[in-house]
């Protein structure tokens, strides 16, 4: 929930509920006005910045030593200072605790699917990993039309959900 918005934010209000994205868009970039990447020039993941970008300094410290930002948002923190091309602004009835997915694990990975690697219809798609991220580009593969979805994971117990998102068979790959 937005607390406070920087000199010039006119996007958003103090009580304004969001979503942090990690790759962010300026909106005037070539990669933000293209249909094939969201790689903003400005705002994409750089885990080596760690301070904000208008004046390369951060916005953290601890007994008077700066904390670097962690991928441009600080999403391990109770608080955080984010650009405002990072966030993205949601309806304020939905429940945070279930949106928070979409913030991360399900834009990856069915945006992975569904804009990066565009399985054709009937196509058989193999994903490894059934967390949200797998499950999300699960998802994505079963909208695109996959005929044959294959998991893959450490966990068999993760066959059952994934069944849910469209997996037809299941790979345990120490079997």
């Amino acid at each position: 929930i937005v607390e406070s918005v920087g000199e010039g934010v006119t996007e958003l209000v103090p009580g304004d509920h969001v979503l942090p994205v990690f790759t962010g868009e300026c909106k005037d970039c070539a990669h933000c006005k293209s249909e094939e990447s969201n790689l903003c020039d400005l705002l994409r993941i750089n885990v080596d910045r760690g301070v904000m970008i208008g004046d390369g300094q951060s916005r953290f410290t601890i007994n008077g030593k700066p904390i670097f930002h962690f991928v441009g948002t600080s999403t391990f923190s109770e608080y955080t200072i984010i650009h405002v091309g990072c966030l993205a602004k949601i309806n304020p009835e939905a429940p945070l605790d279930k949106v928070c997915v979409l913030s991360c694990g399900i834009s990856t990975g069915l945006g992975a699917t569904l804009n990066v690697a565009k399985p054709k219809k009937g196509s058989t798609v193999a994903i490894f990993g059934l967390g949200a991220v797998g499950l999300a580009a699960m998802e994505g593969a079963r909208m695109a039309g996959a005929s044959r979805i294959i998991g893959v994971d450490l966990n068999p117990a993760k066959y059952e959900q994934a069944k849910k998102f469209g997996c037809t068979d299941f790979v345990n790959p120490k079997d």
